[in-house]
């Protein structure tokens, strides 16, 4: 696969995080200069109104899985094992995290959210079997 092919889900992912990023700042400013929130808030984040809190917390959740999906990326780029498949994979991760994070700055439903979360973490997990027996078993492998 080429090199942009691997990439893109990559660049998708970052704009999810710094899109989150934009979410979060606006409704963080609109309660402080609503004087819904005061200092508290820089050591509890449950002083955060609900949006606030909603939109902190799809942001932070950009740096759990996430961090997994950048470094089997840069492993499968530099060992050459991106292969098409690797290639649908990081697009239903990517595409799974963005439903995560649209649900949790919306309606915040678990009963939405849990699923999408799920399936990212299993595409991942298959992500990381499928590259790890490509790298154990690469001398016998053609």
């Amino acid at each position: 696969m080429s090199v942009q092919a691997v990439l893109l889900p990559v660049f998708v992912q970052v704009a999810l995080t710094f899109a989150l990023l934009f979410w979060l700042g606006p409704a963080r400013f609109r309660a402080v200069r609503s004087g819904t929130v005061g200092e508290e808030a820089t050591l509890d984040d449950g002083a955060w109104p609900r949006e606030a809190r909603q939109a902190g917390n799809a942001f932070r959740n950009q740096f759990e899985l996430p961090v997994l999906f950048y470094a089997i990326t840069a492993f499968a780029l530099i060992t050459r094992k991106a292969d098409l498949l690797f290639v649908v994979l990081a697009w239903v991760f990517v595409l799974s995290r963005i439903v995560h994070a649209l649900i949790h700055v919306t309606s915040n439903e678990i009963r939405l959210r849990f699923p999408a979360y799920l399936v990212g973490a299993i595409v991942l997990l298959v992500m990381w079997v499928l590259f790890a027996l490509a790298i154990i078993f690469a001398p016998i492998l053609p």
